[in-house]
């Protein structure tokens, strides 16, 4: 008896197995072939998906679906009605950008699926399948049984197939996207923002993220156990953390995938995945270098405060203005020029007027004086993340730098996660989540009613870029990491490794506003910044931003004359980039071609240790000769001792096809300048 009783729960585990096997209902393919996605039902009618790579498991099967707060979950009990293919192969141009033309070739799949109860709702799984990644969303339909859908979690997963090492930042925590990045086994990831980018134990890199985050709370990843990993959604205060009539559509999640680092960053998925241009021309928006009242703040010699510190003052900013004028830099950034900042701004942000200005500050004044130097002035707004009140304000404020000719903002965000501010449709004012559904509506809000004036958004501690910028170019950068600032007061600062990690993680997001170029090499209390001074040139080259900003003080760059010039040749968009070598938190080597111009520029950072690397050039054009201008960390240079001053600056003619050696020290990096001749 015993042995048939054992023989039954034998065959009763397989068939259970059986019916809990996933069934292939539709399989969609990149344009190359070398990704296939498979679209799966299990034997519950639970829907699911994996991914392949030329023909090796990179994602096992993973379950999708939703819980709701009202409704029962879509998650089981679903059958396949349809499939529905297209291709799509053509280029785009971005107005502004690190590439001028984009390919934007993919192979889509929309499923639907319906579910076997009464209900009998319905939903439709679209893949897109490019040669460099896939992304998926879920599109609800039109439908009788659902009206509303208020989401308490999505139930996507990713479920790696192999071992591998994760870089990633902790999600919804006090201090929003600024923190330093861990590397660690995938199964010891906890709670992470996206991008999120792992290394499989058999070489592959994929990177995971979002794309076309609208009216919908951002994505997180948690680890389950093992190597699985499901989507969190940022939550609200107010119940469900997405609400949405039917029909909508969710954003993108993406999953890019290379054989290397440099093939992460070369990836346009997440931009494609983005809609067109919806503002048509945009050649009011100005991608340029600018200098600011800004990093004396930061070194409490200044305050954004008034009183005998105070930085925005008229006369300090006409100096300002003439700095950047003389040197070829065509924006002002000023803070602390309005009124709210006196008292506990950090904690309010009810105070702040958009409008009004300090007695000892004539915007007027200083508009129209930097318009007789070619400077343009860019206009503060923290809001301390009280949407609610920014909302009121914002439409005089914005009216009234139209009317001036100021033509780009940055918005501040400053108080903790959780701290965002937003008024309900019955006019009560609830906190909420930097990156919650609130937060998504309103940082949209903010650019499109800039562009009704011919404004560009730069926002810090914003929500994450998620490649909206190419349906609205006006959103021109955004901080959303760990800047320059922190390097002025941070403990601990910035580590050497910090930006070979952002270029692979943060930066595949899109343009980081960090702030390079402090040449002093000196934050709060003379306190020393973790760099050579080459690296501060090739920072400008490495992390992309199409407004950068020169941040030192006037009298530190007349110190570091022969490195200013770099910063005044450098530009902020680009006809071409191309990574030539790189492995997170190690090194990074990005090459640009200017759009206004034949040149190129070439930066390198590396970590904490001295590397020598040797590129091929490659990317110069044939049967011309370049003047290579090159800024390189001296023989002994190393961010830990006085020798991170010593820099070479040297020439030499080079050609298509030669090879450069880089020597990066310790904290270092290396810029160079290709003069077509």
């Amino acid at each position: 008896m015993k042995r048939l009783y054992n023989i039954f729960l034998i065959v009763t585990v397989y068939f259970q197995a059986m019916a809990l096997k996933a069934e292939t209902v539709a399989t969609i393919t990149s344009p190359n072939k070398n990704l296939v996605v498979h679209i799966l039902i299990n034997g519950e009618g639970r829907p699911g998906y994996n991914v392949e790579s030329n023909g090796k498991n990179l994602v096992s099967e993973s379950r999708l679906g939703f819980l709701l707060s009202d409704a029962p979950q879509l998650a089981r009990n679903f059958i396949f009605v349809n499939a529905v293919e297209r291709s799509e192969d053509g280029t785009w141009k971005q107005p502004w950008g690190e590439w001028e033309s984009i390919r934007n070739h993919f192979n889509e799949l929309k499923v639907r699926i319906q579910e076997k109860t009464p209900l009998h709702r319905q939903l439709d799984i679209v893949f897109r399948v490019y040669d460099d990644g896939i992304g998926f969303r879920y599109e609800f339909p039109e439908q009788p049984t659902l009206k509303i859908a208020n989401i308490v979690e999505e139930l996507t997963q990713f479920n790696l197939a192999e071992p591998a090492t994760a870089w990633w930042i902790p999600a919804i925590e006090s201090n929003r996207e600024e923190y330093l990045y861990n590397k660690t086994s995938i199964d010891e990831v906890g709670l992470a923002q996206t991008p999120m980018t792992v290394k499989l134990s058999s070489g592959s890199y994929i990177s995971f993220h979002e794309a076309a985050l609208v009216n919908y709370s951002a994505m997180n990843i948690q680890k389950v156990e093992g190597r699985h990993l499901k989507a969190v959604l940022t939550p609200s205060s107010s119940g469900p953390k997405v609400t949405r009539a039917l029909p909508f559509v969710t954003p993108w999640r993406t999953l890019t995938i290379a054989s290397d680092a440099p093939g992460l960053y070369m990836s346009h998925l997440i931009l494609n995945l983005n809609e067109p241009n919806k503002l048509g021309d945009v050649s009011w928006v100005h991608p340029r270098k600018y200098v600011g009242i800004w990093w004396g703040m930061h070194l409490d010699t200044q305050s954004w405060a008034s009183g005998v510190k105070h930085g925005a003052t008229t006369a300090y900013a006409k100096k300002m203005i003439n700095f950047a004028s003389k040197n070829g830099f065509s924006g002002l950034l000023v803070e602390g020029w309005n009124q709210g900042w006196d008292g506990d701004w950090f904690a309010n942000g009810d105070d702040f007027s958009f409008t009004k200005a300090y007695p000892d500050y004539d915007l007027d004044a200083v508009v129209a004086y930097g318009k007789t130097k070619n400077v343009s002035i860019i206009a503060h707004n923290e809001t301390s993340a009280n949407a609610a009140h920014y909302e009121a304000e914002m439409g005089a404020a914005f009216d009234l730098y139209k009317s001036l000719g100021i033509d780009t903002i940055k918005t501040g965000y400053v108080s903790d996660a959780g701290g965002f501010r937003v008024r309900k449709p019955d006019g009560s004012i609830v906190f909420d989540w930097h990156e919650g559904q609130a937060s998504s509506v309103h940082h949209l809000k903010v650019v499109t009613e800039a562009a009704k004036r011919h404004i560009a958004i730069n926002p810090h501690e914003p929500i994450k870029d998620t490649g909206l910028r190419r349906t609205y170019p006006n959103w021109i950068s955004r901080e959303g990491a760990r800047g320059m600032e922190y390097n002025a007061w941070g403990v601990p600062k910035n580590p050497p490794a910090h930006e070979a990690n952002l270029v692979f993680t943060r930066m595949l997001s899109g343009p980081f506003d960090s702030t390079p170029g402090v040449l002093s090499l000196k934050g709060r209390d003379n306190s020393d910044i973790l760099s050579t001074e080459a690296k501060q040139l090739a920072l400008y080259v490495v992390i992309y931003s199409p407004i950068q900003m020169v941040p030192d003080l006037p009298e530190n760059y007349e110190n570091h004359l022969p490195a200013l010039q770099f910063i005044k040749d450098v530009p902020t968009d680009w006809s071409d980039t191309r990574v030539l070598a790189g492995e997170i938190g190690d090194h990074a080597v990005i090459a640009r071609k200017d759009r206004a111009s034949d040149n190129w520029y070439l930066g390198a950072v590396g970590n904490d240790q001295s590397h020598m690397l040797t590129v091929k050039l490659d990317f110069l054009s044939a049967h011309t000769t370049y003047l290579a201008q090159i800024y390189r960390d001296g023989s002994k240079a190393d961010y830990r001792t006085e020798a991170k001053h010593s820099m070479i600056i040297e020439s030499r003619k080079v050609h298509a096809g030669d090879k450069l050696t880089l020597p990066i020290a310790p904290g270092g990096g290396e810029a160079i300048r290709f003069v077509a001749q």
